[in-house]
């Protein structure tokens, strides 16, 4: 069988999707009120602790939305659970086809979060201003450009999210696990999100670059496809290394 769960597909698809959703929509929506000129927050807070935070509130409360499917919202997540032999939530065995199922949900929830990022700050987005700060609302991007070393950072960030969620055990909505786990995100961005931006999360940087890129945004520039690469294997690479670290010492 292609799932073997007693949670429906549908369910496992939805609870991923909206969580993944919303913690998009609240990640760039802290970017774009950053960088984009003309909103009130440019320029008016803390720059990337204000960022660090926004995403931080936006993982919390994305878990708490996907708290049926242990609120994953990361590929790289539901990747080293299933290399670490657990389940992917209470009632959800790591089958390959529940894996897909994740997967699937959390870049289609990030892309429409990505979306409505840029619905409700279009006017900002049709405004004059450095392509590169659009793009910086919806993707990361390196500040010294070094496929290896940002690549290795990368890495680095996401093994220590992903370890943490293994041997932390499932974050459930009633629990202080989602703000644990946000606090945490703040932790590696404060600490390690200077080289790269921290994507730590492959549907967090792809799907809304891939929207960057065929939304009609005014005077966009490219999408740097080039670097697309980066916040995709480095998390995937950290969370195979993190589900390793996982197996030798637990």
């Amino acid at each position: 069988m292609l799932l073997e769960t007693a949670v429906p597909a549908a369910t496992i698809f939805g609870s991923e999707f909206l969580g993944t959703l919303i913690l998009i929509l609240l990640g760039c929506g802290v970017v774009a009120n950053n960088l984009l000129p003309k909103s009130k927050g440019h320029g008016n807070a803390p720059g990337s602790l204000q960022i660090n935070w926004g995403w931080g509130f936006g993982v919390m409360f994305g878990v708490y939305a996907a708290y049926k499917t242990g609120g994953h919202l990361n590929p790289a997540v539901t990747v080293g659970l299933a290399i670490a032999g657990k389940d992917l939530a209470p009632g959800i065995p790591a089958t390959a086809g529940n894996i897909t199922i994740y997967i699937l949900a959390q870049f289609a929830g990030a892309f429409v979060g990505a979306v409505l990022c840029w619905l409700a700050y279009k006017q900002h987005y049709d405004e004059d201003c450095d392509p590169a700060l659009k793009l910086g609302t919806f993707a990361t991007g390196p500040e010294i450009r070094n496929g290896f070393w940002n690549c290795l950072t990368e890495v680095i960030g996401t093994w220590v999210l992903v370890l943490w969620v293994i041997i932390s055990g499932f974050t459930q909505g009633v629990t202080i696990g989602p703000l644990a786990v946000a606090l945490l995100i703040v932790s590696i961005g404060a600490s390690l999100g200077g080289p790269t931006g921290y994507a730590i999360n492959p549907a967090r940087d792809l799907a809304p670059r891939i929207a960057h890129a065929v939304l009609p945004i005014k005077g966009k520039g490219g999408s740097d496809w080039g670097y697309a690469w980066v916040p995709v294997v480095g998390p995937l690479i950290g969370a195979v290394l993190a589900a390793l670290t996982y197996i030798i010492f637990w």
